[in-house]
This record gives structure tokens, sequence and C-alpha cells, in this order.
């Protein structure tokens, strides 16, 4: 069994090790600094319905849209913003006044509205979203789904003050 002895060298050294990592800032907890806000995405806004009513659901469900809102820089979840979804689903097309609906974040700036499921459209099985509100910049989302039988699809947004 080996014993360490404390030496007033061991000492020196840790102290000089403890306080050069705290300086350093190696012990802090990491933050959200300096995060990018999402890009506008090409062909998100293809058949954009500005002033789609707030649902409880679009059509008969069955298939959920969810995701986050966070501002850019500190990565804070924002409440209350407004949130559009449409698609090509299997109760309508995209362009189809019935295959619109917009949803709130809660406190989280969480979202999610259950909507029928979406089918491919143009070879591909798509969502769009958009945040469309007045405080930040407008952004339209387009993700694509792995497979046209995932039951669901998030999308999540970082926004910026206008």
């Amino acid at each position: 069994m080996t014993i360490s002895s404390l030496t007033r060298r061991s000492v020196v050294t840790t102290a000089a090790a403890a306080l050069f990592t705290t300086g350093s800032g190696l012990l802090v907890p990491a933050r959200a600094k300096g995060l990018a806000p999402t890009p506008t995405m090409r062909g998100g806004s293809n058949n954009y319905r500005p002033g789609a009513p707030i649902v409880a659901r679009i059509g008969g469900g069955g298939f959920w849209m969810t995701g986050t809102v966070r501002r850019a820089e500190d990565g804070a979840p924002l409440e209350g913003q407004r949130i559009q979804i449409w698609a090509h689903t299997t109760e309508g097309h995209e362009r189809d006044w019935h295959s619109h609906g917009a949803t709130l974040t809660d406190a989280n700036g969480e979202f999610r509205l259950e909507m029928p499921q979406i089918v491919p459209a143009f070879g591909q099985a798509h969502g769009h979203l958009a945040y469309d509100g007045d405080a930040f910049k407008t952004v339209f989302l387009r993700p694509v789904m792995g497979s046209s039988r995932d039951t669901s699809l998030r999308a999540d947004f970082v926004l910026q003050p206008v």
C-alpha cells in the first residue's frame, strides 16, 4: 500500500492548478453563447397562407409535428410564439386551407400539433412550418421525413429579434 505524503511542493502545485482552472473558466457551466438563428429553408414558404387559424388539430390527426422555439444568442425558450404548419397529407394538399393550422409554444418553447399522416409530394414526404410573428424575423422550414411511414416530424427554430 502506498501512502502519499504532503510536501510543500505538492501543495503549491495543487493550489496553482486549482487557481488556473478556476480563473480560466474551465469550471464554469456550459452556456449557449452566440446561438445562431435558423436560416429560412429553400422551398419552405411554398403554399404559405398568412393568418392560418390557431387550431387544436388539423383534420383527423394521427401524425405529430413537434419542435422548439428559442431565441438566438442565449437560447432562451420562447413562450407564446405562433408556428404555422401545413403539408400534403392523406386528407389534402398543402395548398388547401384545411391542410393549414397554427399553434402556440408553451412555457418551455415547445410546440405540438396533431395532423393527418404526411404523404410524399414531388417524391418527398415533408412538412412546412413558419414562424411569422412581429417580434422576430420570419423563418420558413421544410423538413423532409426519413421515411413516409414515420408518424412524427420535428423542426426546431432559433429566432433572431427584428
